[in-house]
């Protein structure tokens, strides 16, 4: 028999203890996210894999707010966040301090995500598009990596925090 394991057992570490450990190099920038359960879900997938920030950009709301909690969970308490109007300017700033961009969309030159081994950095942020419009034009231009998800179904689409699910493992895997 294998017994699931109760909540008390997981050894989880406490907010106070997350907020002080150190981070994986991953950076999360919404870029206007219209759904409040995607952003709840994000910072929820952020929390479980110990990114350092996340970025709401645009029309991206911002907590506190219900919907937001009800998926986030009281990750809106331990994630890092910064709500930046110019979505383009951030990734600008970033770019500056030696961060490389990755966008995760489908676009005519990619990097397949069972690739990103290949690719060298030592901070990276990840921008996360509109769930009907994806990441803006302008910020594709300016990524250093695009990355897609193969996908080998008809819809050629994820939700886009089931996404963030898929792409921070393969990215936070290579810190363990």
């Amino acid at each position: 028999m294998n017994r699931k394991l109760k909540l008390w057992e997981l050894n989880r570490v406490s907010e106070e203890e997350f907020k002080t450990q150190k981070k994986n190099p991953i950076i999360v920038i919404l870029n206007d996210i219209r759904s409040l359960n995607n952003i709840g879900s994000f910072f929820r997938t952020s929390d479980a894999f110990n990114v350092e920030k996340i970025y709401l950009c645009g029309i991206t709301a911002t907590p506190p707010h219900r919907e937001i909690q009800k998926t986030a969970l009281g990750a809106t308490e331990t994630v890092s966040w910064e709500h930046k109007n110019s979505i383009l300017e951030l990734v600008n700033e970033l770019k500056e301090q030696g961060v490389k961009i990755a966008s995760i969309e489908q676009a005519e030159k990619t990097t397949f995500l069972q690739d990103i081994p290949n690719l060298e950095y030592e901070k990276i942020a990840l921008v996360f598009g509109n769930e009907v419009d994806g990441v803006d034009q302008d910020v594709i231009d300016a990524s250093d990596f695009i990355i897609e998800i193969p996908q080998f179904g008809t819809k050629h689409s994820l939700n886009v925090s089931v996404c963030a699910g898929v792409v921070l493992w393969e990215f936070a895997k290579r810190n363990i």
